[in-house]
């Protein structure tokens, strides 16, 4: 297993972290992502260790806390080999203080994370989404609180736009508050949106990409074809509602691409796919689940070997998508690559 800084920090990661929403999976969304016990987690967890994937991912909001809880099971007497990441801000109930990240429910939610996951610190503390109703110093000066009390090791974001990236980090720098060093996205062959205008932002302010969904919400699995029906026990039977949309023309083409590349590597299809998200600029890491041994020694198989230019230009290809006007400079800026800072 290799490993990346996280963004512009001193923290090593390994290149596949593991996404534990398959932990004690209910309700319509995570009850059909997977419902491992603390048992079946922790041989999960094991196979995972065992191949140097030592970073957990997890979130307050996935089964109501039940996947922080069986996570902290399966890590139980090894706190010391992983990495545990955690995020909150979404709703956890239905109180005016039950959602978001002001000073008060950001406290809250820590200290109930920490004790579902059985543990007194956790790792790297993401903020979920973009609280626009709580000023950005109330939410940093709280995050440095809590860096201050030993309760949190490093701090980031998730699915925030660029400018309320930016807003943070221009409050954090004018107070010496800790800065955001993390920022997982949905990023896939079928979804590029990172590269319009988040991707250049982290490479010039130092965030590292952690990537979640990158086979593109099971769509990338080499179960989905032309002129089929989904297969059975595909989670887009029941979960495709919550999925970023992608036009049926456009999957295909990804898909007929990754067959030609998986038939020249001798890898599966969602093999070469996690290896092209290993190459891109800014990504630290690409979160990997798993309902299973079998899955989750599958997508392992991605590291180890590397796709050959041709091969990253092939799919680059078979997957681009014409550039909206607001991101279109960054595109006018691609033949500029000499003067790009280093990729991290």
């Amino acid at each position: 297993m290799d490993y990346r800084l996280l963004g512009k920090s001193g923290l090593k990661v390994p290149v596949l972290s593991f996404g534990t929403g398959t932990f004690g999976g209910s309700g319509p969304l995570f009850g059909n992502w997977g419902r491992s016990d603390a048992t079946e987690a922790r041989r999960l967890v094991d196979i995972c260790l065992d191949a140097g994937v030592t970073l957990f991912d997890t979130a307050d909001v996935y089964s109501d806390g039940a996947s922080e809880e069986v996570l902290g099971a399966a890590i139980r007497g090894r706190r010391d080999q992983v990495l545990i990441s955690t995020k909150t801000g979404l709703p956890m109930g239905e109180g005016p203080n039950d959602y978001g990240t002001s000073r008060l429910r950001l406290i809250r939610a820590v200290e109930a994370a920490l004790r579902r996951l059985g543990t007194d610190y956790t790792d790297l503390l993401q903020l979920h989404a973009f609280d626009a109703a709580t000023p950005v110093e109330e939410v940093l000066s709280t995050l440095d609180m809590l860096v201050r009390a030993g309760k949190v090791r490093y701090v980031g974001v998730s699915n925030f736009a660029s400018w309320q990236v930016m807003k943070s980090l221009s409050a954090a720098e004018r107070q010496g508050w800790p800065r955001y060093v993390a920022h997982q996205v949905y990023y896939s062959l079928i979804g590029r949106d990172y590269e319009r205008d988040l991707l250049p932002m982290a490479q010039d302010q130092g965030l590292g990409a952690l990537v979640w969904s990158p086979l593109g919400w099971g769509r990338l699995t080499g179960r989905i074809r032309r002129g089929e029906s989904l297969p059975e026990g595909s989670r887009l039977r029941a979960t495709a509602d919550f999925a970023p949309p992608v036009e049926e023309a456009h999957l295909y083409r990804v898909v007929d691409a990754l067959d030609e590349v998986s038939e020249e590597t001798g890898r599966t299809v969602p093999q070469v796919a996690l290896n092209w998200l290993l190459q891109r600029p800014t990504v630290s890491s690409v979160i990997v689940g798993a309902r299973d041994e079998g899955q989750l020694r599958q997508n392992l198989g991605a590291v180890g070997w590397t796709l050959t230019a041709e091969q990253v230009a092939r799919l680059d290809a078979a997957s681009a998508r014409p550039v909206p006007y607001p991101q279109f400079p960054y595109h006018l800026q691609e033949g500029f690559a000499r003067l790009s800072p280093p990729l991290l």
